[in-house]
């Protein structure tokens, strides 16, 4: 099989992890706390493993990772409802990955969607048992419809840092500088940890998280990516900056302000590394 096609075929499944990720992460924070919704929180890391060895793959083989977000079901109104649905989508993923590994030629692809497919096969039977789980619990969506300044802000801090979670990744792959890499990694962690702050809040404060994105950048070249980093940072920084002025809420406000201190960081790791690209 040519490159070319192993390529679209990879993407493909690297769009379908990320809508795993958003869909199980969705059903984690709508259950609130609890020993079901950290074991939800964990299958959908999985997912973002298999995301980024499949990332990498498609670089090596001379491809750009796709940053769309591929098949969900958000249908439903229970857990049990949800947790089937996530069966489905493992269903689906599972049929996907033999397809793949049938039509791939290379050993080593071959290898890595048998290892992702292992624990697709997994993660299937962990919602099977969580439909009866959620149905012996009683357990229903937490989630509330207030929407007010608050919400407006939270939901703005989640698209914020959804987006940035994509830039970073998708710059930490086209990159070939090792300690870029690294730090872009790490910025991007720390970001998919503001999203589920975020996200928490808005859930125990009666909201219901909208976890959508705008345009990532997608430059290629480093100094280029930098710049773009930078300019988003230090935008959402002295917006963070503002919104915790704004809100009365003393615990909100501590996280903001938390949260404005990471951007911080970030900002001054990017210029260092920018200024070793000079």
């Amino acid at each position: 099989m040519e490159k070319k096609k192993i390529i679209e075929l990879l993407n493909l499944d690297l769009q379908d992890e990320h809508g795993a990720i958003i869909q199980y992460l969705s059903h984690a924070y709508a259950i609130g706390e609890g020993e079901m919704a950290c074991e939800i929180e964990a299958i959908a890391r999985d997912e973002m493993r298999h995301l980024d060895w499949l990332a990498e793959t498609i670089v090596d083989l001379g491809g750009k990772p796709s940053l769309k977000r591929g098949t969900q079901n958000m249908a439903g109104k229970t857990p049990p409802d949800w947790m089937s649905n996530n069966v489905g989508l493992e269903d689906g993923a599972i049929d996907s990955y033999k397809n793949h590994i049938k039509a791939i030629d290379d050993p080593k692809i071959k290898r890595l969607l048998k290892r992702i497919l292992a624990d697709e096969q997994s993660h299937r039977g962990k919602f099977v048992h969580f439909i009866t789980k959620a149905k012996k619990e009683g357990m229903k969506d937490i989630r509330g419809k207030r929407k007010d300044s608050v919400t407006k802000t939270l939901d703005w801090g989640i698209g914020h840092e959804y987006t940035v979670v994509l830039q970073y990744m998708f710059h930490s792959y086209m990159t070939k500088n090792k300690e870029a890499k690294k730090q872009l990694e790490d910025q991007a962690i720390n970001e998919m940890q503001h999203l589920g702050w975020l996200s928490e809040e808005m859930v125990s404060g009666g909201g219901n998280p909208t976890i959508e994105h705008s345009e990532p950048d997608q430059s290629t070249k480093l100094p280029d990516m930098l710049k773009a980093d930078l300019k988003i940072e230090k935008e959402v920084a002295a917006a963070y900056d503002k919104a915790a002025k704004e809100v009365d809420d003393e615990g909100l406000k501590e996280l903001l302000i938390r949260i404005r201190d990471n951007e911080k960081y970030h900002i001054d790791v990017f210029n260092d590394l920018l200024n070793e690209e000079k």
